[in-house]
């Protein structure tokens, strides 16, 4: 299933011109505040009627100006996550979970007990929202959108609002989501931290407009997206899987560039993940260098130099992945760097924080 939009919207003094597909699996719109991120999401919401929209998903038109077709909100099939919950404050969260059944006719009361055990809520079904912590009341919302049997999931920055202990306590609820519950799922946000964790694909925007788009891997190492992303959270994703738990706390993976070393991932052996690894972190060394403390130590090969903000970005090839790293114009001239060098990437264990690591779908 694929979610085709082209929409164009003038408001005042702004107007938003967006296309672009998104395909199965969770596609992050990422930009800054006021890059047009909700009103993309409402429009295929069908909250707001477009100037102009085509929007499609799979065989199904939600919105075509041309032919006149609009489908309203309740017949779109569409579950939508706010960045506030939005429970019913005098209903239990059996009962709001249970309201998207009652309200559409869609879905199975059977699948209550397997939407509450993915979520981690079955101690809470009791209690009503003023009793819950803030991560908890999004679970609900989340468990609440997918009972209603959607077609898809619209998801407007649901951790905005929560403290990064409560961040750090949903994600792995929304990776689940992602890998799981097999909808289609079109999540708002504006943290890369959260883009690098959870996103298969990335449609990036800046003021109305599409500047990037693509599967994730391929959007995070484009150097060329380094200004929006802010160079301090410059970075890229590659793929690993957990080989071993070693007796002195580091995690071993393998990754198609060779093994690395991490501070331990509570994770099982054969685990697949997904690391984000700042570009900041990452340093070039021309020959294997020999008595240094960092133990991750990758053979590369420079695809690109791109000039940044007085630096330099060197997005190198590790085993068919895409890193980069961020140096100065001076070391990139003194070390000769230029496309096809063959060099290692020094990065060290522990400069790969927890909340970087996220559970891959592989």
């Amino acid at each position: 299933m694929m979610l085709s939009v082209t929409l164009r919207h003038r408001f005042a003094g702004f107007t938003l011109d967006v296309g672009f597909d998104a395909p199965e699996g969770l596609t992050a719109l990422f930009g800054h505040s006021g890059s047009g991120k909700t009103t993309v999401v409402n429009a295929v919401a069908g909250l707001l009627r477009p100037d102009f929209a085509c929007i499609t998903d799979g065989d199904t038109v939600l919105t075509d100006s041309r032919r006149g077709i609009f489908l309203p909100p309740h017949r779109r099939g569409i579950g939508y996550v706010f960045q506030d919950a939005r429970l019913f404050p005098h209903l239990t969260v059996r009962q709001n979970l249970l309201f998207g059944h009652w309200f559409t006719g869609r879905g199975q009361k059977a699948q209550l007990s397997r939407v509450v055990d993915m979520l981690g809520i079955g101690a809470l079904l009791p209690r009503r929202p003023a009793a819950l912590s803030g991560g908890e009341r999004q679970r609900v919302a989340l468990g609440r959108a997918i009972l209603s049997h959607p077609r898809m999931l619209l998801m407007d920055e649901p951790l905005a609002s929560l403290d990064q202990p409560r961040k750090d306590e949903i994600l792995p609820y929304l990776e689940r989501l992602r890998d799981e519950v097999g909808l289609p799922i079109l999540y708002v946000t504006h943290s890369p931290a959260e883009v690098a964790r959870l996103a298969t694909t990335i449609v990036l925007m800046d003021r109305g407009r599409v500047l990037a788009s693509g599967p994730a891997a391929q959007v995070m190492s484009d150097p060329a997206t380094a200004p929006r992303l802010g160079l301090a959270d410059t970075g890229a994703i590659l793929t690993a899987q957990i080989k071993g738990q070693d007796a002195d706390g580091l995690t071993w993976l393998s990754t198609p560039a060779g093994p690395l070393f991490l501070p331990q991932v509570a994770a099982p052996i054969g685990r697949s993940l997904r690391l984000r690894i700042l570009a900041q972190d990452v340093m070039i060394a021309t020959v294997p260098p020999q008595g240094i403390s960092a133990l991750n130590i990758i053979p590369a090969t420079v695809r690109d130099l791109t000039h940044a903000d007085g630096g330099v970005l060197v997005r190198l090839d590790v085993g068919g992945q895409a890193i980069l790293s961020r140096i100065t114009a001076r070391s990139a001239r003194v070390l000769d760097l230029q496309p096809g060098k063959p060099v290692h990437a020094v990065l060290k264990a522990v400069s790969v924080a927890p909340g970087t690591i996220g559970l891959s779908a592989g």
